[in-house]
């Protein structure tokens, strides 16, 4: 059953734009959906007929995958719409491209770099937007990762995600998800990489009370996680800048040393795609404290339940 208040939801967007009650029973029914597969217990064909278009600027992995497999095990079907045949903002204007996909589809998936594209794309269409990543947010990323963390650790609220990296869209997005749902968030990440003002801004006004830290020191930072968090130092479209970030970065790579002062109990987690070897180390990721593959899996599951609260008949 779907909760009554998922019913004002008609996009997802960014984290932000969920309330607290929202956000959480999203988590508990993309749980509760998972279990009854896991159970053997069919899933209704609630999107039989239903067409998803999936727009891609970036090149996907677990996006496509796990929207595709979503669909289809719904009753439904995706489109890939690869964006050398679109040229979204550029062939034709955002605000058209929303139009006429939905007159033919019922849910557009975007996987874009500009964060401005998606909200136009939200603002013009007559069906579902959901964001599959942008240059300002990861909000699927972010709800799949605290729905891993429940699986292993029950009740988030005040539990301690550290993020060691680039205060990136990612990290926005758990930062923002972390400040809803009641739990720590702590940055840790070289200087000039910290959070936007704006962004700060942002997030004091959504969550007031919430416990967050920026800093640049790694050890400290991990002390009494619950969850230790790496993503890549170079995300797509910072390519000019990769051997600055390498340097600037160096020092702040998830080992065996940095883990070492982390309790022992910490899960480690990576979005991906992982440069082995950089960020974080074979042992690390293939170690018995790393939930990294259980993580993208639950993309799929996050992803499932939110396509069927967006694009259920009513």
């Amino acid at each position: 059953m779907i909760p009554d208040c998922l019913d004002g939801l008609k996009h997802f967007v960014n984290i932000a734009d969920g309330s607290a009650e929202q956000l959480r029973a999203l988590l508990d029914f993309a749980l509760a959906q998972k279990r009854r597969l896991s159970a053997g217990d069919p899933l209704d064909p609630r999107l039989d007929g239903r067409t998803l278009a999936m727009i891609f600027q970036k090149p996907s992995l677990r996006t496509r995958l796990s929207f595709e497999t979503a669909m289809t095990q719904l009753g439904g079907h995706a489109i890939n719409l690869d964006d050398h045949h679109i040229r979204l903002g550029q062939r034709e204007a955002v605000c058209d491209i929303a139009r006429v996909i939905s007159g033919m589809c019922d849910g557009i998936m975007a996987r874009v770099f500009e964060h401005a594209h998606v909200v136009e794309m939200a603002e013009y269409a007559a069906v579902p937007v959901v964001n599959a990543l942008s240059d300002h947010s990861h909000p699927c990323q972010a709800m799949a990762d605290v729905m891993t963390l429940m699986e292993h650790r029950g009740e988030p609220t005040g539990r301690h995600m550290v993020f060691v990296g680039d205060g990136n869209n990612v990290a926005r997005s758990l930062a923002t998800l972390c400040g809803r749902l009641g739990m720590r968030f702590t940055l840790a990440t070289p200087p000039g990489y910290e959070f936007g003002e704006g962004f700060l801004a942002e997030l004091g006004q959504i969550a007031p009370d919430m416990r967050l830290t920026v800093t640049a020191d790694p050890a400290a930072a991990v002390c009494d996680a619950d969850v230790v968090y790496a993503d890549t130092w170079v995300s797509m479209g910072q390519e000019a800048d990769k051997q600055q970030r390498l340097a600037d970065f160096a020092g702040y790579q998830i080992n065996a040393g940095l883990m070492a002062g982390a309790p022992a109990e910490a899960l480690v987690m990576h979005c991906l795609p992982a440069y082995r070897g950089t960020e974080i180390t074979d042992e690390v990721i293939d170690g018995p404290q790393s939930v990294v593959f259980e993580e993208a899996a639950n993309r799929l599951h996050f992803q499932r339940a939110l396509l069927q609260v967006l694009m259920r008949r009513r």
